[in-house]
């Protein structure tokens, strides 16, 4: 996964979360991470560390269609 600015990797991570249909919570156990780091993640406050962000660019490419697209639109793939 390319290097993207903090408030565009906030902005990709809601949109996948929404586009998935889950709240926070429900997101956090697909990612096998806490409440607390997606919170923050979304909000803008921290970045995930590379093994969370490879575990989100292996949920994109299984969204199909609609996770390319977001990796289209957020990194130019």
């Amino acid at each position: 996964m390319a290097v993207i600015d903090q408030s565009e990797l906030a902005n990709l991570m809601r949109e996948t979360r929404q586009l998935l249909g889950l709240l926070q919570v429900k997101f956090t156990a697909t990612l096998g991470v806490s409440f607390e780091s997606v919170n923050r993640w979304e909000n803008g406050r921290t970045k995930p560390l590379p093994v969370a962000l490879k575990q989100f660019e292996y949920l994109l490419y299984q969204m199909g269609d609609s996770g390319k697209d977001l990796l289209v639109k957020y990194f130019s793939v």
